[in-house]
């Protein structure tokens, strides 16, 4: 039987939604969201990021590398038929394949790499992110020898899990097995990452899924699921997905039209987001009203897992009342200390942490108070990046000791403390030995003491935030707003690369000015915080447990 719709790699893990909307020809001229500036950056950086991998390979195997043409003239049936051909002829080394339709499948895409192993070819992906860690375990194989036969356990590298690259493997080896093409057996497949030199190499037969499933087996689940929603919209059927706010909103060109019509129903995940939206629609509730209409004292009507059913009750009579913020707590307090420093780090990506801003206030310790920046502005990643962070670790530590010779407390804070200990830690492994910075169990002592405040946990724990709780969200709640218009993360990324001139351009002075004064406001953000959350105007907030 041949499937109504063709479907790509990336549907297993788009939303289901989406997947239907795509295919459902009466919304082919509806309006979409317009595209983000830096999404598009991320995906222009990935595509330049491939062709370096491409080029460092060909230069390895030298003539054993055949090449599909790609470009606005080439068709997709050219590419198609240029990879079959290339196939057929038993070529070592194939980029850029696009490989043959299946139509009884319902399967269309491409793949990187294929190289050739025994009988047949094994996919390969260029990825921009990291796909292993320190430790071990991992099976690897060198750039010169990118087969799976060649590989070992490498006693450096342990596997990164990460479902979406297995989960695009899987479809390419599908799409082999289809055409004929796949190495008899176990199917594997291999990684490039960001590091560019190695072959991470995955079993997508090994049951290293929950549930013990397989990369295979949890592919072909979610493809048959959304060769069902396409089906069902290419033909006009009855829709099997229907709009539900989830993270992947945030990005999504659909938004605006699910957003629409999720508003006119006020439908409950516009208060609970994901799993907890479906599971209260199963048991009847499935508007904002119904959930404020519960009692939060009952039984919970379903399990929820992403807050309790008492807030979830509250978060939708705050969100009735168009509150962003209530009260989860009569009395809300946060830890305060004679000496205080809020901190925020800037990274690029995976690729470094270029910029250490800190916000030093509280009692006088022969110290000048308020900004202070530690950044290098080389390109990362860069060897400039450890004088950096030495630097800021310096002068943090020597804050802290002076503020303790005097007999005074010592605290610092940061929002969300998963960024900053990710960089801590990672610093301090990757710069270990040169000059100023701290062991890995140096930074540990400090992040596990009661001197690292996460507010971001002080906010989850006392507040409800109707529309999220990041710090561009609560912190004008507090008073206090950005002097950028247009200042946020992703927004920094851009502004990155022409500070530093990562595009071959001039490094721009104006862009690092802009980039210093975002991270400053970042961490005059939570001082004005957690200011206002141990002052008396907290209260004028409203309390939970009186709506």
């Amino acid at each position: 039987m041949t499937s109504t719709v063709l479907l790509d790699a990336g549907v297993v893990t788009r939303c289901r939604r989406r997947v239907h909307l795509e295919h459902d020809p009466a919304m082919r001229d509806v309006p979409k969201a317009a595209a983000d500036p830096a999404t598009e950056q991320r995906i222009a950086d990935a595509a330049a990021h491939r062709r370096g991998v491409a080029e460092q390979i060909a230069r390895l195997v030298g003539s054993d590398w055949t090449e599909i043409p790609f470009g606005p003239d080439v068709s997709s049936g050219d590419r198609e038929r240029a990879t079959l051909a290339a196939l057929r002829a038993g070529a070592r080394f194939v980029w850029g394949a696009q490989l043959p339709r299946d139509p009884s499948g319902g399967r269309r895409g491409s793949i990187d790499l294929l190289v050739r192993a025994d009988d047949g070819y094994v996919p390969i992906l260029v990825v921009r992110h990291k796909v292993s860690d320190r430790g071990a375990g991992a099976r690897t194989s060198p750039l010169t020898d990118p087969l799976p036969r060649g590989s070992r356990v490498d006693p450096l590298r342990r596997i990164r899990p990460q479902p979406r690259d297995q989960l695009r493997l899987a479809h390419a080896q599908r799409m082999l097995q289809a055409a004929g093409y796949a190495v008899p057996g176990r199917a594997t497949g291999g990684v490039v990452g960001m590091d560019a030199d190695v072959v991470v190499w995955h079993d997508l037969d090994a049951p290293t899924w929950p549930g013990g499933r397989t990369a295979l087996s949890e592919y072909d689940s979610r493809f048959a699921d959304r060769i069902a929603v396409a089906t069902a919209a290419a033909t006009g059927a009855q829709p099997l997905a229907r709009p539900s706010r989830i993270v992947e909103c945030r990005s999504c060109p659909w938004w605006p039209t699910c957003e629409a019509e999720l508003r006119a129903t006020r439908d409950v995940s516009l208060v609970l987001r994901g799993e907890d939206a479906v599971a209260l629609r199963r048991v009847g509730v499935s508007t904002v009203d119904e959930l404020a209409a519960l009692d939060p004292a009952a039984e919970s009507p379903t399990p929820l897992v992403g807050m309790t059913f008492a807030d979830g009750v509250v978060l939708a009579r705050a969100w009735l009342r168009d509150l962003a913020v209530v009260r989860r707590v009569p009395d809300v307090s946060v830890p305060r200390a004679d000496v205080e420093i809020d901190v925020d780090m800037e990274s690029f990506g995976d690729s470094g942490a270029y910029l250490w801003g800190c916000w030093l206030s509280g009692k006088d310790i022969g110290e000048p108070q308020g900004y202070r920046a530690f950044v290098t502005w080389d390109p990362l990643p860069c060897a400039d990046e450890a004088r950096s962070f030495a630097e800021f670790w310096g002068w943090f530590t020597g804050v802290r000791l002076r503020a303790l010779a005097r007999g005074l407390t010592f605290r610092a804070y940061c929002y969300n403390e998963l960024a900053e200990n990710r960089w801590l830690l990672g610093s301090a492994e990757r710069f270990a030995g040169s000059p100023g910075i701290p062991t890995q169990a140096q930074v540990r002592e400090f992040i596990g003491s009661d001197a690292w405040i996460d507010l971001f946990g002080s906010v989850r724990e006392q507040f409800l935030c109707a529309h999220g709780k990041g710090l561009k969200t609560i912190a004008p709640v507090a008073g206090f707003h950005w002097r950028d218009p247009e200042a946020s993360g992703e927004n920094s990324m851009r502004w990155y690369r022409d500070a530093v001139g990562m595009d071959g351009g001039e490094p721009d002075p104006g862009q690092r000015r802009r980039l210093l004064e975002y991270n400053e406001d970042d961490v005059r953000a939570t001082w004005t915080l957690r200011s206002w959350m141990s002052s008396p105007q907290v209260r004028e907030l409203p309390y939970a447990g009186d709506l």
